[in-house]
């Protein structure tokens, strides 16, 4: 499995191929850290979790009232965006949180990988 550096932390570098695969097993959590309203224009990846990036913080947060029910601080997460750049930094939010984390890039890396689009 690749390492990539964040803040000086490796975390476990997961392809978009492997994400698809995990994700309909049910052994990783796909959150989609878009904004609502690209999400609206693209639907999002099958069975993807819909945390925005100006929210995780919150949301990701075991100890905060406002932590997400969809998550699970035992199983890994696999974040994405458009491009690869906003989940980099959701990466390292869950990182810090204590969460095994893989950014797999962009809705597009999912989809060519043989991911499902939904519409939300």
């Amino acid at each position: 499995m690749l390492k990539a550096m964040f803040g000086g932390r490796s975390m476990p570098s997961l392809s978009p191929k492997d994400a698809v695969e995990k994700a309909a097993a049910g052994e990783i959590t796909l959150v989609d850290v878009r904004d609502h309203n690209e999400l609206a224009m693209t639907g999002k990846a099958e069975g993807a979790v819909h945390i925005p990036l100006a929210v995780i913080r919150m949301q990701a947060d075991p100890r905060s009232p406002d932590f997400n029910p969809a998550l699970d601080t035992n199983k890994p997460v696999a974040v994405y965006c458009a491009s690869g750049a906003r989940s980099s930094m959701a990466a390292q939010v869950f990182s810090s949180f204590g969460f095994d984390v893989s950014n797999i890039g962009g809705l597009g890396h999912w989809q060519m990988a043989g991911g499902k689009i939904v519409r939300a």
